[in-house]
């Protein structure tokens, strides 16, 4: 036998995948867990940009909500300290009955980040 007559019964005896048997658990991973966790995140953004003082929420960024934990980066150490004594101070348990009593912990990271706002305008000045 030739190698065209050869991978003719190859690619005839492999096993077909229906590529739509796959689609639809992928369908259900983003409808029921990727989409609950954006509203989720898109709820506490909105909150956030509600309760958080504009001066100190514009030097921050929620990265993630996960098992009740909120993540927060904050692009600078003084920031930070502001914010963790806000939180502390009553702003967490604000957050927290605003958005549902869901919230655990709030976890405040140090990091830079690079955002534009809707505005078009930088959202911050370096």
């Amino acid at each position: 036998m030739d190698d065209a007559k050869l991978q003719t019964i190859w690619q005839q005896r492999q096993f077909f995948r229906n590529p739509s048997a796959l689609a639809e658990p992928i369908a259900l991973l983003m409808k029921r867990t990727l989409g609950k966790k954006v509203k989720q995140l898109s709820r506490l953004s909105e909150i956030w940009d509600e309760v958080v003082p504009e001066q100190i929420a514009r030097h921050t960024a929620l990265e993630s909500f996960n098992r009740g934990i909120l993540t927060v980066t904050v692009d600078s150490s003084t920031h930070r300290f502001q914010l963790q004594s806000l939180i502390n101070g009553g702003l967490g348990k604000l957050i927290q009955q605003q958005f549902g009593g869901a919230i655990n912990r709030i976890k405040l990271l140090p990091g830079q980040f690079y955002s534009i706002d809707v505005a078009g305008t930088p959202r911050y000045e370096f």
